[in-house]
């Protein structure tokens, strides 16, 4: 490792400490100047979902551009996958029409290095965290990598959207944030209250009650840009705080880093209205309805009448973890008679963008 690296290992190690010693110990003044202001306008709130009932007038607003951004590593995994997402997004922005508020698009390719899709999809390369921070868990370059590229890209439009690349847009998003309020898929597996105890290293009790906490990641959500400024550095300071913690690694897992974005909403007094129509998981939600991403984490095993077989490898079956290191192929078989509609649009629709994307394959 050379003497930069060696620098950048100490300051990202020294920020991790400085950050818990900020967040347990009160006085944590330079934390509390980056916060937002904390003025909002009273919002009637359904007590389950967070939905505003006046959610209306959220989509009658003037038009409010959002730029989509999409973390992703030069695997062949990720870059598949990427190609598709980017793809529908340019469709389902032409079929927007004058007034969709879908702005750009930047893959932020963490890799540190420019690959050959750099002409296709719009990017930002980001360098990745010095070997062994990230302690075999990928993910914790996510946050590091949104913190290079709010600092250093130009950025036209006032919100983000954070994306996957294993999302596809199944219609034109309308800009949900409102009111200094993100808008965010709420997660059942996402629980801060089950571990309260464990979020009270992170999260002071004078920041308020641990529900202040969203179940929530940090994508799909759709923020405003200067809020998700002051959010990243702390959202990747919390995340190798929390990796670096043998506690709340176990406790979270593969999860923890939305947990870590979580908290850090919350620290800086960014609530999100909690909107389940955001995205569809199949096979687990059959229908697409009004919902606007399919986020296909989940492998669809059935069998030839179309019975769903989870936990046993199908007679018939999609999963993206099949195509690791490998292209899907085009013309995927489709799924037999009697599979949910959401798991055969999911395959249409690799098919079709895998059909008309040039040079398919790595």
């Amino acid at each position: 490792m050379g003497c930069g690296n060696i620098f950048f290992t100490l300051i990202i190690t020294f920020s991790v400490a400085l950050i818990t010693y900020n967040i347990i110990i009160s006085a944590n003044a330079p934390l509390r100047q980056d916060l937002p202001g904390s003025s909002q306008p009273v919002l009637s709130f359904d007590p389950i979902i967070k939905m505003p009932r006046n959610r209306k007038s959220a989509l009658t607003n003037n038009k409010r551009l959002f730029h989509t951004a999409v973390t992703a590593s030069d695997s062949v995994y990720n870059t598949w996958q990427t190609r598709v997402m980017y793809y529908w997004f340019k469709k389902m922005k032409k079929i927007g029409g004058v007034d969709c508020e879908m702005g750009g698009f930047t893959r932020i390719l963490h890799s540190g290095k420019p690959d050959k899709f750099m002409d296709e999809i719009p990017t930002f390369v980001a360098q990745p965290l010095p070997a062994g921070t990230d302690r075999g868990y990928i993910v914790l370059n996510r946050p590091w990598a949104f913190v290079q590229w709010l600092q250093q890209a130009d950025i036209k439009e006032d919100y983000i959207l954070m994306s996957e690349p294993d999302h596809i847009i199944v219609k034109p998003i309308p800009n949900l944030a409102r009111d200094g309020l993100g808008a965010a898929f709420p997660f059942f597996y996402i629980e801060p209250q089950k571990f309260e105890q464990i979020l009270r290293k992170y999260f002071p009790e004078k920041k308020g009650p641990i529900t202040n906490i969203d179940p929530i990641g940090n994508s799909p959500v759709i923020v405003g840009k200067e809020s998700l400024k002051k959010i990243a550095p702390t959202w990747m300071n919390v995340s190798l705080a929390m990796k670096t913690d043998p506690e709340t690694d176990k406790a979270f897992g593969w999860v923890l880093e939305m947990y870590a974005y979580a908290v850090s909403s919350a620290l800086h007094d960014v609530g999100n209205i909690l909107h389940k129509d955001f995205m569809l998981q199949p096979p687990w939600d059959t229908e697409i309805g009004n919902k606007f991403i399919i986020h296909y984490t989940y492998g669809c095993d059935y069998d030839l009448q179309g019975k769903l077989t989870y936990g046993k490898i199908g007679e018939w079956r999609f999963d993206k973890r099949s195509f690791d290191n490998i292209y899907p192929p085009r013309n995927l078989p489709l799924p037999p008679p009697g599979v949910p509609e959401s798991v055969v649009t999911l395959v249409k629709m690799v098919n079709e963008a895998s059909e008309n994307i040039p040079n398919w394959g790595p």
